[in-house]
């Protein structure tokens, strides 16, 4: 896994008073290393190499606190997860899909975020998460 996610993983466990788990870390570094999002069902079956028979409930507990903590996104049309790229930890995501190879983009409109709360100021609606999903074709199918 990525140092720097790990440390930053770690440090926020130890300063919100979490704890950092064997599965909770396992999951991380799982979806850290993955070239691709992956699906619950396959987050449980790489963790079922890492760790001794894990049951379906800790691994979506772990991918639960991680998304909840935003150092990961839900792909929602894929129903996938993915680190968190940018470093910062943001609520919302933004994704480039391609329609035709699958690979998945995190986009890093880090302006967005505000446009989104201006907006949704205006007519009194508090956000709580967001998720855009651009589907296109990417460079290499092009």
């Amino acid at each position: 896994m990525n140092d720097n996610i790990e440390k930053k993983a770690f440090d926020f466990c130890i300063k919100n008073k979490h704890r950092y788990t064997e599965p909770r870390k396992k999951v991380l570094q799982i979806i850290a290393e993955s070239p691709k999002p992956l699906k619950a069902y396959e987050i449980l079956k790489e963790l079922g190499k890492v760790l001794n028979n894990p049951k379906p409930p800790t691994a979506y507990r772990a991918i639960e606190f991680w998304h909840n903590k935003n150092f990961i996104h839900r792909i929602e049309s894929l129903n996938a997860y993915s680190i968190c790229e940018a470093g910062h930890f943001h609520k919302g995501s933004q994704f480039m899909i391609c329609s035709t190879c699958g690979d998945v983009t995190e986009s890093h409109i880090c302006k967005l975020p505000q446009v989104i709360k201006q907006s949704t100021n205006k007519v009194s609606f508090k956000t709580l998460s967001w998720n855009i999903e651009i589907n296109g074709i990417c460079n290499k199918c092009n």
